[in-house]
């Protein structure tokens, strides 16, 4: 028992001296001068990283642009979105409830709130349709900001909210907006032709061998602006900071006499002479597909 308290007082007093050793005045086992050189290196050796970091950081913010991407990964067919959104791209409502479409037509009036004739009149330039709104710098000197084209809300005509402020919801017609991604620099189109919109139905798998598509189910459709085109008037998008004003063009869709109480599949996708068709490995590529259920109660 002595020597097991023997053994403890020992062990006690080592480690008191390991840190603090009254006899050598050594800390932790080094002394002031080890201190205060090895603090010393590890100063001068992070000082030495942060300068190299912030070098770095300061040379390449000097190889960046303001107004547009040093480097852009260009997809050689951008994507496209619907509006409103609904879960997983899902727009499924009952024509009786009007809370089941009721947060659908909020999200389109809060969407469309920039579009507004009075807004796009004061901020935005009547641009000449069918040709690019080319607004090229002048050499070194930036031509910022540079000028945007209206697109009024009223060109969605049945879509727009205006007339309908339920945009279809509530008679079983509902419209859809559907716009596309934008690209710095990209022109969709040429020989004056437009891009435009066309929506069908989406085949999909049912079983292994087996594919199906709902056109039976969708009905006419009517399309705002007419044939759904994106006008070349409003490329190219020169980017956010260059162009504060610009107002993303929009294509309607309104499906005017959908079946009812069932699931339709659809996909809209972009027709232009310039862009390629999207592969199949990217879903959004120039399309979008979304599914549809209008219930009568």
């Amino acid at each position: 028992m002595s020597g097991t308290k023997e053994e403890d007082r020992k062990s006690s007093s080592e480690w008191r001296d390991f840190f603090w050793n009254p006899r050598t005045h050594e800390l932790l086992g080094r002394t002031a001068t080890s201190w205060g050189l090895i603090l010393l290196f590890y100063l001068v050796f992070y000082l030495f990283l942060a300068g190299m970091f912030a070098l770095t950081m300061y040379i390449l913010l000097l190889t960046l642009d303001d107004y547009k991407p040093t480097w852009q990964d260009q997809l050689a067919t951008p994507g496209m979105m619907i509006r409103p959104k609904g879960d997983q791209l899902e727009i499924v409502y009952s024509v009786s409830d009007a809370q089941s479409w009721d947060g659908f037509v909020q999200n389109l009036n809060s969407f469309l709130s920039p579009y507004n004739d009075i807004y796009q009149v004061q901020t935005n330039d009547n641009c000449p349709p069918d040709q690019y709104f080319i607004q090229e710098d002048s050499g070194e000197v930036r031509n910022n900001p540079k000028r945007s084209c209206q697109f009024n809300r009223t060109m969605l005509e049945e879509c727009s909210g205006l007339s309908d402020h339920f945009y279809g919801y509530s008679r079983g017609q509902p419209c859809i907006l559907i716009k596309m991604n934008r690209v710095i620099g990209m022109l969709p189109g040429k020989d004056g032709q437009s891009p435009y919109v066309t929506c069908g139905a989406k085949r999909y798998k049912v079983d292994k061998d087996e594919w199906r598509e709902d056109s039976d189910k969708i009905g006419p459709l009517a399309y705002y602006p007419p044939n759904g085109t994106f006008n070349l008037m409003y490329y190219p998008y020169y980017g956010k900071k260059a162009q504060v004003n610009y107002t993303q063009p929009l294509v309607a869709v309104r499906f005017l006499n959908a079946s009812l109480n069932t699931d339709i599949n659809i996909e809209c996708k972009i027709n232009s002479n310039t862009l390629s068709t999207g592969s199949d490995r990217d879903k959004f590529a120039g399309r979008v597909a979304f599914k549809l259920r209008i219930n009568e109660k």
